[in-house]
């Protein structure tokens, strides 16, 4: 019997120490687990947890669908090679640069025909050393002297004739008694030999006229000052411009004399007028009130300029 007990337990024993060999098994392989997550995590804190409130759906806020657009980037740009081809930023006119006095011939050829509308008049011009031509003619047409060798212009193809008036007898025996004592009446034909010249003046709008003169006045004080002269050509243009607005038309008759090669008025205060008077005589009443016009807004644009009025 005691035999019977001892092997009972002998055998209850090796029950549980199989049991154990499990549990054994599982408490080794978690403590390796720990040493392996101890190594890779390092010594870090526990997290902390937080315990934040609770949401209900009734309290979560309304979603809509609404897109918000953001405005793009403003992107400066600060190179000018970057700029399209198509974009061509305003830049000041350049001015052409005078060409020497001597040499202003070909260039004012170009620059006539912009100043008028006549282009065909300007055949009118002599078209050699134009500058210089018109500065003497202008100072001395300004002082009552008429500088025909230095004259801007072709003389006139007509030639000056004059003419007898005679509408009855008594008028025909005047004429015949003027004629034998070497009397002429003038012939208002002989002005319109003039009327080309006051239609390419009148051709000239006043303003692209003084600008024009603004332009070309470096070369023409330097065509001035070798006349010997210091002071603004402009002054003497505006006396020229002066005796013609100051030309009053005489009231009688001119009649002509013809004691040599030359014509004279037979009115001794006429003909004892200044050079440049009697060819403004000549021109004719029509064409000299033509001519006053003109110059008179001439004459006041070229004042507004010399005091700084645009």
């Amino acid at each position: 019997m005691e035999n019977l007990n001892q092997a009972m337990n002998k055998n209850d024993q090796n029950n549980r120490n199989k049991a154990s060999w499990p549990l054994i098994v599982i408490i080794i392989l978690v403590i390796i687990a720990i040493g392996i997550a101890w190594q890779f995590t390092g010594h870090q804190s526990e997290p902390v947890v937080i315990n934040e409130p609770k949401i209900t759906v009734e309290e979560l806020p309304e979603v809509t669908n609404t897109v918000e657009i953001l405005p793009e980037p403003i992107v400066e740009i600060t190179d000018v090679a970057v700029i399209e081809k198509d974009v061509v930023e305003p830049t000041e006119p350049i001015e052409e640069p005078l060409p020497l006095l001597n040499n202003s011939d070909d260039w004012l050829k170009l620059k006539l025909p912009e100043i008028t509308w006549r282009k065909e008049l300007l055949k009118l011009i002599i078209d050699e050393d134009m500058i210089r031509r018109f500065v003497v003619f202008t100072d001395n047409f300004a002082q009552g002297v008429i500088a025909y060798e230095h004259s801007p212009f072709i003389l006139p193809n007509t030639k000056f004739t004059t003419e007898i008036k005679s509408d009855n007898v008594e008028d025909l025996a005047k004429a015949t008694s003027a004629l034998k004592q070497n009397v002429w009446q003038w012939d208002e034909n002989s002005s319109r030999r003039f009327s080309l010249y006051v239609d390419l003046l009148r051709s000239m709008d006043s303003e692209s006229l003084v600008k024009w003169y603004s332009e070309v006045k470096p070369l023409i004080d330097e065509a001035y000052s070798e006349l010997g002269y210091e002071d603004n050509f402009t002054n003497t243009l505006q006396d020229a411009i002066t005796r013609v607005l100051d030309m009053e038309l005489p009231k009688s008759s001119m009649d002509l004399i013809h004691p040599s090669v030359m014509y004279k008025f037979a009115d001794p205060e006429l003909e004892a007028l200044p050079d440049t008077d009697k060819l403004l005589l000549r021109i004719g009443k029509e064409n000299l009130l033509v001519m006053k016009s003109i110059l008179l807004e001439l004459h006041e644009r070229l004042a507004q300029q010399a005091n700084g009025v645009n």
